[in-house]
């Protein structure tokens, strides 16, 4: 009898096309943009499959070239793509990246298909029957996309699913933080993982610091928060005691942040997943750290996530 395969994460939301300035560039002098694939969720899908975890994406595309482009991705990448529709409503979603002064990736939006994200493709994507659901905040700053990623997260939570939500704060897309607040007050209700930057967390909370965080956090059911400042380090926090633990960066010839931190947030989760969702100790930390490291060696989201293989080579060359 041959053994049932693992439930797949669920990634839900975003999927888009990256319109990305060249280092030193910006939407103000730049005259050329590398085009890749992209979008949060997307990118941590196949961050996931690279890893070896079974996954699922769930979102909405249009039906044209950039749409297609998309779906053969996450199908050559060996992501499920049956929770993926296509729509003739709207063109596929684009998004404009570039380095800030500090290096850290900079985005404006341009919300089309992914924005229909709905019911039916919460249904499709079979959320309860997942070993994770892993959403962001961008489903949230438009409709119908914010009250499917609600009601996903209900689902998976009321199954007993554990729910990672990952936190992508662009403020171009929220009139102010209360609306921010507002949208992500029912997904941290029944969040198991957050995953937040500091730049996300200045804008949510205003909050300077990890434990800052921590405090406001307290009253939710969270269990495991993890904490990004770019170069600058992670932290990774318990809010039921406020412990925090903080590591430095790996070091590595940067050449592009974008997905770095969905390559963390999936690397993370991988480990989570195989140790049956303990405590993450230092070497789950640093096996999450040097995937978010890596991703920034090349240009473009998906294009230097690595295998296990390389990452488990990285790692045994840096000790």
């Amino acid at each position: 009898m041959t053994p049932a395969s693992p439930a797949p994460v669920v990634c839900a939301g975003e999927i888009l096309i990256d319109l990305i300035a060249p280092p030193g560039e910006t939407l103000a002098t730049a005259s050329e943009f590398a085009i890749r694939e992209g979008g949060a969720p997307m990118n941590a899908a196949v961050a996931l499959a690279r890893l070896g975890v079974p996954v699922r994406f769930c979102g909405v595309i249009g039906a044209d070239g950039f749409g297609a482009r998309l779906r053969a991705v996450l199908e050559r990448e060996g992501v499920d793509a049956s929770a993926l529709r296509a729509t003739a409503s709207e063109p596929t979603s684009i998004a404009y990246a570039w380095r800030d002064s500090r290096g850290d990736g900079q985005f404006q939006l341009v919300r089309l298909a992914d924005r229909l994200l709905a019911g039916i493709d919460i249904d499709r994507a079979d959320v309860t029957n997942a070993s994770a659901l892993l959403v962001g905040s961008v489903a949230l700053a438009a409709k119908p996309s914010n009250a499917a990623t609600v009601a996903a997260v209900a689902r998976a939570s009321a199954a007993g699913v554990p729910v990672v939500f990952d936190v992508n704060a662009r403020p171009s897309l929220w009139p102010d933080r209360d609306a921010l607040r507002r949208a992500a007050e029912p997904i941290l209700l029944r969040t198991s993982v957050l995953k937040v930057s500091m730049d996300d967390a200045r804008f949510l909370w205003e909050s300077l610091s990890p434990e800052a965080v921590l405090g406001i956090c307290k009253p939710y059911p969270i269990s495991l928060i993890v904490i990004t400042d770019g170069a600058r380090g992670v932290a990774v926090g318990d809010p039921a005691t406020g412990e925090i633990r903080r590591y430095p960066v790996f070091p590595v010839e940067a050449v592009d942040p974008t997905g770095a931190g969905d390559a963390f947030t999936a690397a993370l989760l991988c480990r989570l997943l195989a140790s049956g969702w303990l405590e993450p100790d230092d070497e789950d930390v640093r096996f999450a750290m040097a995937a978010g490291a890596l991703a920034t060696t090349r240009q473009g989201a998906l294009a230097a996530l690595p295998t296990r293989d390389e990452l488990e080579r990285y790692l045994a060359e840096q000790s």
